[in-house]
């Protein structure tokens, strides 16, 4: 991922969308959703890919976790998770630490949990992500993420054009290749739910604030340029949702104890 892909003004942005300390949807909600019925009380937890802060301010707070790492690519995310941690009083439980792509910066057995919410969308390698995944996680571990899949692995023109217009690093996968990765790397009771039907509503909902409220309240911040070329990406999505070539999932598995 490019130094660029999330600067300040798309930050603002995405943030008037989906809410401070989020730059992707569902907000706190949608972090309880992914964490289920897991316990993760004083658990160890890396967040890959943590960016504006949102993510493990919720870890923390709202499940109780004992300690979070949440790495990223960006200085631009990190410096301003920072001010959203700083601000919480919660940097006492929470690191940030900036990496460069590639494998986990961690031992072995280091955490109890890993986490990502629509982040590892950005890394194309799902084997290898999937085995350094198991590998930084103690036995027992669990491995809790949503990502950003596709229906199938031929995409769509439509699709290519949405991709395109996002301007992003997409290394989408199906949800059958993840379940490949998994298994591969040694996970048990896996698990894959689609959340296409929830992100279909969600992004009309999106796209309506977008043009109205929540658009007007950065304009003048972002320009109105930008404002109306979010505005196209996601009159570009919805389509693709509707399709279900564009599939919000739930991934959960287990490290072997």
């Amino acid at each position: 991922m490019s130094e660029d892909h999330y600067p300040p003004r798309l930050i603002a942005l995405l943030e008037a969308i989906w809410g401070e300390g989020f730059l992707s949807p569902g907000g706190p909600d949608e972090v309880a959703r992914v964490i289920g019925d897991h316990d993760i009380t004083g658990k160890s937890v890396l967040d890959i890919g943590c960016g504006a802060g949102g993510i493990d301010i919720a870890l923390v707070s709202a499940h109780g976790a004992g300690y979070v790492v949440g790495i990223d690519v960006e200085d631009t995310v990190i410096d301003h998770a920072r001010g959203r941690i700083a601000a919480a009083g919660l940097t006492d439980r929470i690191g940030l630490v900036k990496v460069a792509p590639g494998p986990l910066p961690f031992p072995p057995g280091t955490f109890d949990v890993v986490f990502s919410k629509d982040s590892i969308v950005h890394i194309a390698e799902k084997h290898a992500l999937m085995a350094e995944v198991s590998r930084v996680l103690r036995p027992g571990g669990w491995f809790l993420a949503s990502d950003w899949l596709i229906g199938t692995e031929t995409i769509s023109d439509r699709m290519a054009a949405y991709i395109a217009a996002e301007g992003l690093d997409f290394g989408m996968a199906t949800p059958a290749r993840y379940l490949d990765a998994m298994k591969a790397a040694g996970f048990e009771q896996i698990e894959t739910v689609s959340r296409n039907a929830w992100y279909r509503e969600q992004a009309r909902t999106e796209l309506a604030r977008l043009q109205g409220d929540a658009g007007a309240a950065v304009e003048s911040l972002v320009g109105p340029e930008f404002v109306a070329h979010n505005v196209e990406i996601w009159e570009r999505m919805i389509p693709v949702l509707d399709s279900g070539e564009h599939c919000p999932t739930h991934l959960r598995a287990r490290k072997p104890g």
